[in-house]
């Protein structure tokens, strides 16, 4: 009797067990098509580099000053926040928008209302009236943040009685927004509220994902998804334990090609290694109240080396500070890497060395490349090769067509990396390298989030 009924309450045991054990989360990859944005079809190669260029140097600007309030005079290209575009469905039903995937800011913000204004946007190839945008009242799932929802804080970080000023202490039923949001990028400026809706997944609907409902914009034609490390970019909002892309080529012609972006999430992957990748550890930066550096990837680059010798930069230019400044962040919404000039110059200094083709010092002057050479005659190019040491002995070594460019139909080669040539206070803050998509075109590209690591290895993205 005794011996059943302790089986008795084994049994029972067991299964409330059951019961009370929650229910394994089984792995999930939705796969996205990521496809260059071309704002731009002049087929002059000479402006469009002068341009990308240009916007580089504004884009390296507000990611090293992300509070500046001032906007920089360089000229602004569309190019100028991103080559790369995914299209996302919100709402219910669904309505499909296209954004600029940018790995360097947290919010995801759309183009909001009939009434969306976007000021300087009258691109080459870009209708202001015709900018495709989110209809709210078309959506039965579209609500306005309100401002006690903690979700608020994501934005606004002071307090929610800070926020709802026109709301008694503990009234429950306040029914204040949470205020708008202004966001300045290094070409343009984006403002607008906050909306609870529905993200639409071919394989999976994700109800209240905090998005912006942008009401004007300037000079910034397409919304963004916030790829970054914040509590409201789409990795975040998703919980993914890993997303990765491989970029087309700038050179692609076909511009109805495509790659992927890829989002995991679900069940631990353990430590799996994808195969052909190297890795190096995610670094994360040391000021914890800086919340603007917080949203960046930053990874340990441990040196630089042309030709297979050593460019000698003193570690503390490549290192990240106690104060928060230096070190290297990878952003696929910059085009042209961005070196500070102290260590730009000694790779220049580097490829002098070693170059025996005649520079192109007109061609720099009209561009802002350089270095540039004439390579005329030659009918195979033979440049040293640019390699980047990461932390974890990872070595990613660049193509040619990764670091240097052809100028238009001439014989002059451009190194497609930039600087701001400017040494001092001014520009001494926030990353001294960013790390952009012209650089990782053609390489499959992981943000293991989960293993806090970044991999990379060369691949054909056709």
């Amino acid at each position: 009797m005794a011996s059943s009924s302790l089986l008795c309450l084994f049994c029972l045991l067991y299964l409330l067990s059951l019961v009370n054990a929650s229910p394994e989360k089984k792995a999930t990859t939705i796969t996205l098509s990521l496809s260059q944005l071309d704002q731009n079809p002049s087929p002059d190669l000479l402006q469009k580099l002068t341009h990308l260029a240009s916007a580089s140097l504004t884009r390296a600007h507000h990611l090293k000053n992300p509070k500046s309030a001032s906007l920089s005079e360089t000229p602004l290209f569309p190019h100028s926040y991103g080559d790369y575009s995914v299209s996302l469905s919100f709402g219910t039903p669904p309505q499909t928008i296209p954004f600029i995937m940018d790995t360097g800011s947290d919010l995801v913000w759309f183009p909001c209302t009939h009434r969306y204004l976007c000021k300087n946007c009258s691109f080459s190839n870009t209708d202001p009236a015709k900018i495709p945008s989110f209809i709210p009242k078309f959506s039965s799932s579209s609500q306005i943040l309100g401002c006690k929802n903690p979700k608020c804080s994501w934005i606004h970080e002071v307090d929610a009685k800070s926020r709802c000023t026109d709301c008694k202490p503990n009234s429950s039923n306040c029914t204040q927004i949470c205020p708008p949001y202004l966001i300045a990028y290094g070409s343009g400026t984006t403002g607008g509220i906050l909306l609870s809706e529905t993200l639409d997944f071919p394989t999976k609907r994700v109800p209240d994902f905090i998005v912006g409902c942008s009401l004007f914009s300037s000079r910034q034609p397409a919304g963004i998804a916030g790829f970054g490390r914040g509590p409201t970019s789409l990795p975040s909002q998703l919980g993914l334990k890993k997303f990765s892309y491989c970029l087309l080529s700038h050179r692609f012609d076909d511009r109805s090609e495509s790659s992927s972006l890829v989002l995991e999430s679900g069940s631990d992957s353990g430590d799996g290694k994808t195969n052909g990748v190297s890795y190096t550890p995610l670094l994360k930066n040391p000021v914890v109240g800086n919340s603007a550096f917080s949203v960046y990837y930053y990874v340990g680059l441990r040196k630089i080396t042309v030709g297979g010798k050593r460019v000698r930069i003193p570690y503390r230019h490549l290192a990240m500070g106690s104060n928060g400044n230096g070190g290297t962040v990878v952003d696929s919404g910059s085009t042209f890497t961005f070196m500070v000039g102290q260590i730009f110059e000694l790779v220049v200094q580097e490829f002098e060395k070693q170059v025996t083709y005649h520079r192109a010092a007109d061609v720099e002057t009209g561009t802002g490349l350089r270095p540039c050479f004439h390579v005329s005659g030659d009918k195979t190019i033979s440049l040293p090769e640019l390699v980047l040491h990461f932390k974890g002995a990872a070595k990613m070594a660049l193509p040619l067509a990764n670091y240097f460019s052809i100028i238009g139909n001439s014989d002059v080669l451009c190194m497609t990396i930039v600087t701001d040539g400017v040494v001092g206070p001014e520009f001494s803050d926030g990353p001294s390298i960013i790390l952009g998509n012209y650089q990782q075109q053609n390489f499959y590209v992981e943000y293991d989030l989960e293993n806090e690591r970044f991999g990379f290895g060369q691949k054909s993205c056709k």
